[in-house]
């Protein structure tokens, strides 16, 4: 590596790192420097995530060696148009949710916000991660600290939905250590790019356990995409916890998606020779299942917070579909989509909080409590009875124009950014030429106007419900803390809306690099014979 600047790579991972290690050794004893090292570090993840957008521009990607040691030997981390998307939607939704924490939240507990760091270093080393093992490294620090954000609080149904999520978890990790295992010993390598050389010679009797090996990977990957079956610790998990807490977790699924639409393009595209499009119609229609699923769970539920689990659960089946369907243009729309559900998931969970805050009497007052000593029926009377937030002019008008707007984005109508999405999906499937419409097109183009329709319909019937039937006795209490981000990720997704055109060009970058790797491939290590290992850089 030369130049400074290639150090900065390396960055998104070492700040939120360092930053959680400095709030443990805070503890409890300066909440001021907690929440300072907290903003200190998510605001520098969004500048650091801009500065590498705008370096992940060029054709060939950027690497970072640690040790300088060979690509083949030692651990790289690589930064391309996908991965520095990634980390943009990540550094907003983890800015998002500190300061949605900051209002009240971290009061729960003293551990929320190193957690919360942990969870931001773990995520954005899978997404720069450029070999097998380091990225289930990055795996397992993402799950544990998702392990104890999950829990965060107390409460019967918290403490039951986290339990199934961590035991689900574990069995995915399992699998991903003997997936790894199987195909390192076939293949003698964990480094994407360089398995990507050697998929090409496997011996015919040695790439069936290969193959295997990858299934086995692929499982994990879409156990933690949350794709039917898989996926049905989702809605409970998401559900029971905190706030803030599932507002970040919501974007654990699209790590899952990442996992796949890395390993899967890279190790099985036109160039894999006898493996290439290894289970894409698995993709495809387990995407059109999990489709299914979410929808009828999106119309199952009055509950608003299993409305957004449920919500995610749709999300991650259009991505997953998408992808299957293998065509440049339906994947850079898939990109587009991914964006647009990350910020306005985020944004659903948030705002679930403050909807619902001054639907019971005493609400916002017993929340905090709650939240440290837990939600079931035999809870104590409050122990502490100062209010919460103060009273924005406007409340409920501000909280019902963001319900609709969010209404709007899961749902897919237009104009937002929803809709955009699932055109950009379905349009280049529709016009691929004058021959007849697959049967698979018209189920992907079903399953995402049904999707949209159930979506409308369950929000327009908790909308009903909650503004207008049944609406609060009293205006909720509310911090600008806690509407602010909402706001801003409400504000992102009309901003992707209005410069719809330059985002789908950066899409349709993406997606062409992902569908012909040859970049990434010459960028993480130059073409040498598939036996020869390289020195990279």
């Amino acid at each position: 590596m030369t130049g400074w600047i290639d150090h900065l790579i390396i960055a998104p991972i070492l700040v939120p790192m360092l930053a959680g290690v400095a709030m443990v050794l805070v503890g409890d004893r300066s909440r001021a420097s907690v929440v300072t090292l907290g903003l200190v570090s998510t605001v520098g993840l969004i500048v650091l995530s801009v500065v590498l957008l705008g370096l992940a521009q060029d054709p060939l990607v950027r690497i970072y060696r640690l040790g300088d040691w060979p690509v083949a030997f030692g651990i790289v981390l690589v930064l391309d148009r996908l991965s520095a998307l990634m980390l943009a939607l990540t550094s907003v939704l983890g800015f998002a949710a500190f300061i949605f924490s900051v209002g009240r939240w971290y009061r729960a507990g003293t551990h929320f916000q190193p957690l919360l760091q942990f969870q931001l270093m773990g995520l954005n080393g899978a997404f720069l991660t450029g070999d097998l093992f380091n990225l289930f490294v990055f795996f397992e620090v993402m799950l544990a600290a998702s392990y104890g954000m999950a829990l965060h609080g107390s409460g019967v149904a918290r403490v039951r939905a986290g339990l199934h999520y961590i035991v689900i978890n574990l069995v995915a990790s399992l699998l991903f250590l003997i997936g790894a295992s199987v195909v390192y010993g076939i293949a003698g390598t964990l480094n994407l790019a360089d398995l990507a050389v050697r998929m090409r010679g496997i011996a015919v009797e040695d790439r069936g356990l290969l193959e295997t090996g990858l299934a086995i990977l692929g499982i994990a990957f879409l156990t933690k995409a949350a794709m039917w079956p898989l996926g049905f610790w989702l809605p409970p998990t998401y559900a029971a916890a905190a706030t803030p807490a599932a507002a970040i977790l919501s974007i654990l699924s699209k790590v899952g998606i990442y996992a796949v639409l890395r390993v899967w393009l890279l190790l099985f595209g036109d160039e894999a020779g006898a493996s290439a499009g290894f289970a894409g119609s698995w993709l495809l229609f387990g995407g059109l299942l999990t489709i299914a699923f979410g929808s009828i769970a999106v119309l199952a539920t009055q509950n608003l917070p299993r409305l957004a689990g449920a919500s995610v659960m749709v999300s991650s089946g259009t991505l997953l579909a998408a992808i299957g369907a293998g065509q440049v243009a339906v994947t850079a729309g898939a990109l587009f989509y991914a964006a647009s559900s990350v910020l306005a998931i985020g944004a659903f969970f948030l705002l679930i909080e403050l909807v619902e805050r001054g639907r019971e009497v005493g609400a916002d007052v017993l929340a905090v409590t709650r939240e440290a000593f837990g939600t079931g029926e035999d809870d104590e009377e409050p122990l502490e009875q100062e209010a919460v937030g103060v009273a924005i002019p406007g409340t409920v008008a501000i909280l019902g124009i963001s319900f609709m707007a969010c209404a709007l984005l899961l749902a897919g109508l237009p104009p937002l950014s929803g809709f955009l999405a699932k055109f950009a999906i379905l349009a280049p499937l529709l016009g691929q030429g004058d021959g007849p419409v697959p049967a698979t097109t018209w189920a992907l183009m079903a399953a995402l106007i049904l999707s949209g329709l159930a979506s409308l319909v369950a929000m327009l019937r908790v909308g009903i419900d909650v503004f207008w039937t049944s609406p609060a006795p009293r205006i909720p209490r509310i911090a600008v803390l806690e509407i602010a981000p909402i706001l801003l990720l409400l504000t992102l997704c009309a901003a992707l809306t209005a410069a719809a055109g330059p985002a789908m060009d950066y899409m349709e970058a993406a997606a062409r690099a992902l569908h012909a790797p040859t970049g990434y491939l010459h960028g993480v290590n130059p073409p040498v014979p598939a036996a020869t290992y390289g020195s990279g850089g």
